[in-house]
């Protein structure tokens, strides 16, 4: 994926489904490197990852 998108996802009131490593996340912001986010797992977890925006597909 790429910061464009990324940006595109975090401004839309949609679900979009997005996933890291097979795992389904929320991304919760666009770091200003602009190669990585802050995410967490759908779900009850909250547990916040920083990845590399490349390794993020929507689904």
């Amino acid at each position: 994926m790429d910061s464009r998108r990324v940006k595109q996802i975090l401004s839309s009131s949609a679900d979009i489904h997005v996933e890291y490593n097979g795992a389904s996340v929320w991304i919760d912001e666009l770091h200003e490197d602009g190669k990585t986010a802050t995410v967490h797992l759908r779900g009850p977890l909250e547990e916040r990852s920083t990845v590399d925006i490349s390794e993020l597909e929507e689904v």
